[in-house]
């Protein structure tokens, strides 16, 4: 796509800036990622089916109660654009060439009369595909109870020190080197990288000015602080405005850091706080495939640990279920009704599929799209029941077995059963069964309208209505056409 092009794409996709929401979420996404090592942008790689950047955009908008969302996009613009499509209050900002997390946040905020808007702006990674909405609203409430100008998101390294690479976040000790009490304790003064800290004497102090009093640290003791900066930033959106252009790129890469925010904001009198989430796993980002591999692995844990009092889960570390269905089975959790519901090793199911009592899906098989599923109803192993753009229900008591194939539009009846390699697909006109109807040995029903107490076999039938008034069950073995 021409660079035209992707500034006409990014002006459709973009709603207006709400300057009267409280709040705004921007989500850097404008990288491709060398490490991962994939054609697909590192903001599409997907955490349980969902591309990260989606994540933390859903993180956002659950998180923060009045807010927009600026998506900067630059490398694979399109298709992370796409990714997050037309939504209200939501906008896209096109950061043509990558100069720093600092420069991102100047291009999402260029079409932003910064002079009106008076909320807080936070800043969040694109990667970050474990971040919760209970992080974000969290972290919302801090910043707002803290009366700071400025507030960074850090993690607390958990491992041998010696081995933490990360920045350190330096905070303002309870006194100062002269031994008074400091009134700003615990304010932060810098993010002090790790092999700058490692560059330090080891005989003479650290000493660093914070409001106009100086603070001592001694090597051994930065070495030994876990406190790092995950990046992610809350700020006064007035005062993140006044200061965002006065940013430089005076470093080895010639790039414009957010994090110099820090300090342009102590030299100018404002605060700057910090505070950690409650756990630790939603600030994972990733680089390689075998991070993206672990953030997966914890998040079906997470998954497994919500549901697997609630309905049986065969294996947990092999099974996928969409989050609203995730949502809808820990609303249907009620002690006096048990949902009695199995998912099997390997089992899929995907987003607006509805499960009911006594349902089971089994191993391996494939449940996606716009289903209804009533009580009861039993999906064997490999089956597969896809609903494409249509609907499908099945009713009660009913089976699919094994490696049989329902897609499309269908309604199947109660007390169906639909044997090993069957097919039952409602194409260019729904396919409807009544109860108690069988369709096996290899039959494949198609666009037609099935009566009560009828048994297929060996048929192909195409477009066909088929009744039954006896009242008795009667069997089919004649191909209709």
């Amino acid at each position: 796509m021409s660079e035209v092009n992707i500034h006409e794409l990014v002006k459709e996709y973009s709603a207006e800036f709400n300057y009267n929401a409280s709040e705004t979420a921007i989500i850097l996404a404008a990288g491709h990622g060398k490490r991962i090592k994939s054609s697909t942008s590192k903001m599409l790689h997907k955490i349980l089916e969902v591309p990260t950047v989606e994540k933390v955009y859903n993180a956002c908008r659950k998180g923060l109660k009045s807010s927009n969302s600026i998506v900067v996009v630059g490398i694979k613009a399109e298709n992370v654009t796409k990714t997050i499509g037309k939504k209200s209050d939501t906008s896209f900002a096109y950061q043509e060439v990558q100069h720093g997390t600092g420069h991102a946040v100047q291009v999402a905020l260029e079409n932003v009369d910064t002079a009106k808007y008076e909320g807080i702006v936070y800043i969040f990674a694109g990667d970050m595909g474990l971040l919760d909405s209970e992080t974000v609203s969290d972290f919302s409430s801090a910043f707002k109870l803290a009366n700071s100008d400025m507030m960074v998101l850090t993690g607390l390294y958990e491992g041998d020190p010696n081995e933490n690479a990360y920045g350190r976040i330096i905070r303002v000790k309870e006194v100062d080197a002269d031994g008074n009490k400091s009134e700003d304790s615990g304010k932060v003064i810098e993010i002090k990288e790790h092999k700058d800290i490692l560059a330090l004497s080891d005989d003479s102090p650290y000493l660093v000015e914070y409001n106009g009093k100086n603070y001592s640290y001694s090597k051994q003791e930065l070495i030994e602080n876990n406190e790092f900066n995950s990046g992610v930033f809350a700020f006064d959106a007035q005062k993140l405005a006044q200061f965002l252009h006065t940013i430089d790129s005076n470093n080895a890469q010639g790039e414009i850091y957010i994090t110099d925010m820090i300090d342009i904001f102590n030299k100018n009198g404002l605060s700057v706080g910090a505070v950690s989430p409650k756990e630790q796993y939603v600030l994972m980002g990733f680089n390689d495939k075998a991070v993206l591999t672990e953030m997966n692995e914890i998040a079906r844990s997470l998954v497994y640990d919500k549901i697997s009092k609630i309905v049986y889960i065969d294996d947990p570390k092999d099974f996928f279920i969409a989050d609203d269905v995730i949502d809808q089975i820990i609303e249907a959790d009620d002690p006096k009704n048990p949902l009695d519901i199995t998912i099997g090793k390997g089992a899929y199911i995907g987003g607006g599929v509805k499960l009911n009592n006594g349902v089971q899906i089994l191993k391996n098989a494939t449940v996606t799209g716009n289903v209804e599923l009533a009580k009861n109803v039993t999906i064997y192993e490999n089956a597969k029941i896809d609903a494409c753009d249509g609907v499908i229900k099945i009713g009660e008591n009913s089976a699919v077995a094994a490696n049989a194939l329902v897609w499309g539009s269908v309604e199947l009846g109660a007390e169906n059963n639909i044997g090993r390699n069957c097919e039952v697909k409602g194409l260019t006109d729904s396919c409807k069964t009544g109860n108690n109807v069988t369709i096996d040995e290899l039959s494949i029903v198609k666009d037609s309208e099935i009566g009560d107490n009828i048994t297929i076999l060996y048929s192909y039938i195409d477009g066909d209505k088929i009744e039954n008034e006896s009242g008795e069950v009667i069997v089919v073995t004649e191909s209709v056409k």
